[in-house]
């Protein structure tokens, strides 16, 4: 399995991912590459065309993909779908969880907002929850560190989500229900208790699989800002300095977690 096109992309797209993969022991760090590499390209495909049409079609690609994965058909000659296959093979991945990811991007099509605070829950359930606890699964995470997973994923994606707002909105899309600085401490306060409750349960996790919790890293310190001063999120100031950065993920490596 070559990960060298998939760690490209990753440097290049998803910088700050790249950054805590580099942070972990070399030994886990493909598997990590190939399943950020298979994130981005799903994150992106909304974004390359401005034919929803056309992005559906995208999208619909990588679910085809994975579900040809999972049933043990031939891989998809492409620099990512290929070692993704593998991946999927050698670490009994969920194939149902890799689907959730992709078909929710399709909120990422449209311009319509999420119709609550519910829906975008349930967004950041498939797409930050989810992708962490696929990232604990390569590294042989076992089903009781599921939730503890989900919930580190799930605080970092929303930190992920809030960060965007100002870029998603210059783009035509509503990422918010309710932008009120309330609003957004409330959700900023959701994020925290579930690291809180994620890092108490991620002692359940086996072997590497906590290495998978270094993505992570930037999710407390930037929704405690957003808790303190919530009106940083529509001014897009939610950002971290870079010693702040280098301080963090350093913590996380010599922990072994967040």
């Amino acid at each position: 399995m070559s990960v060298d096109a998939c760690a490209a992309l990753v440097a290049r797209g998803d910088p700050d991912r790249f950054a805590a993969v580099m942070a972990a022991p070399v030994a886990v760090r493909g598997r990590l590459l190939v399943l950020y590499a298979f994130n981005l390209e799903v994150a992106r495909a909304p974004w390359v065309t401005a034919e929803p049409l056309i992005a559906e079609m995208r999208l619909q690609w990588w679910r085809d993909a994975v579900a040809e994965a999972g049933a043990g058909q031939p891989a998809r000659a492409h620099e990512v779908a290929g070692p993704l296959a593998g991946l999927i093979a050698e670490a009994g991945l969920p194939v149902e969880v890799l689907d959730q990811l992709v078909a929710a991007r399709r909120w990422d099509v449209y311009r319509e907002g999420f119709a609550d605070v519910a829906a975008l829950e349930t967004y950041l359930e498939s797409t930050g929850a989810g992708l962490m606890w696929l990232a604990g699964r390569a590294l042989g995470a076992e089903a009781g560190a599921e939730a503890a997973l989900r919930g580190l994923g799930w605080a970092a994606g929303l930190a992920s989500f809030l960060r965007a707002v100002p870029e998603l909105e210059a783009r035509g899309r509503v990422p918010l229900p309710d932008a009120g600085e309330e609003a957004v401490a409330v959700l900023a306060q959701a994020g925290l208790a579930r690291i809180a409750s994620g890092r108490q349960g991620i002692r359940a996790a086996q072997g590497g699989a906590r290495w998978a919790t270094l993505a992570a890293w930037q999710g407390e310190p930037l929704l405690r800002l957003a808790l303190r001063e919530p009106g940083r999120v529509a001014q897009g100031r939610l950002q971290q300095s870079e010693l702040g950065k280098r301080w963090g993920l350093l913590r996380a490596r010599l922990r072994g977690t967040v």
